[in-house]
C-alpha cells in the first residue's frame, strides 16, 4: 500500500495514516518529565493504553512539581528543534512568586535578561506581565526564550521573589487548553502541528 495514494478502510471506516503523533499533555505535579525514573512515576503513565505508546517520549522537561503544557511526540527533529537554544523558542509561564514584585525594572528584563551570581550567567531576555500583586505574593506571567535548567525559578530567585508555583501555558504558537484538566491530553491538530513546525523552520 502507498499511505500518500491509497485509501484503506476497516469495518466501513477510513484509516488515516500518520507517520508521528502529536499530542499535549497538562502535566499535573508529582510526575517525572522523562521516560523512566527510578523514584518519580513519569508523565508517559498517562499513555499506556497507546498501542504505540512504546516510541512517544516527552519535549523538553518540566520539573516534578511543575504543572501545564508538555508536548508529547514521536517525532525526534521536531522535538530536537523545540528544544534546541538556536531557535528561541518562547514558553510562557504562570507563575505565583513570594513578596510584591513592584519593585523590579521590568522593562529591563526584556532588554537584557539578569545575570544569575551564582553561575556567573547571563540570560537571554524575558518578559513579566503582572495579573496581581499583593504585600505577600504576586501573580505574574513570565516568558522566557530559553530551556535551561530550573531557568524561571532560578530567574525569580535571583530577583528575590521566589517562585510558589509554576504552571506552563504555552510553548511557541502552542496554548495549552483551558478545559483541559490535569493529567489529560488530546492529539493536535493538523493546523497546531503546521504551526509548531513553522515556528521552527520544518516547512
Amino acid at each position: 500500500m502507498d499511505p500518500d495514494r491509497d485509501t484503506i478502510c476497516y469495518d466501513g471506516e477510513i484509516l488515516k495514516y500518520r507517520k508521528n503523533h502529536y499530542y499535549i499533555f497538562n502535566k499535573p505535579s508529582g510526575y517525572i518529565t522523562a521516560v523512566k525514573d527510578d523514584r518519580f512515576p513519569t508523565v508517559m503513565e498517562f499513555f499506556t493504553e497507546l498501542p504505540f505508546s512504546k516510541k512517544l517520549f516527552p519535549v523538553g522537561r518540566l520539573d516534578v512539581d511543575t504543572e501545564g503544557l508538555l508536548i508529547i511526540t514521536d517525532d525526534g527533529q521536531l522535538a530536537h528543534r523545540i528544544a534546541h537554544p538556536k531557535w528561541e523558542i518562547e514558553k510562557e509561564y504562570y507563575a505565583v512568586v513570594k513578596g510584591n514584585i513592584s519593585d523590579l525594572d521590568l522593562s529591563r528584563f526584556e532588554k537584557e535578561g539578569i545575570l544569575l551570581k551564582k553561575e556567573k550567567y547571563r540570560t537571554k531576555p524575558f518578559k513579566i506581565h503582572v495579573i496581581s500583586m499583593s504585600e505577600d505574593r504576586s501573580e505574574i506571567h513570565i516568558t522566557v526564550s530559553e530551556g535551561k535548567y530550573h531557568i524561571v525559578k532560578r530567574i525569580m530567585e535571583e530577583l528575590g521573589h521566589p517562585v510558589l508555583y509554576l504552571k506552563r501555558v504555552r510553548i511557541g504558537p502552542l496554548h495549552l487548553d483551558k478545559d483541559l484538566d490535569e493529567g489529560e491530553f488530546r492529539e493536535l491538530t493538523d493546523e497546531e502541528i503546521e504551526k509548531l513546525k513553522r515556528a521552527v523552520n520544518l516547512l
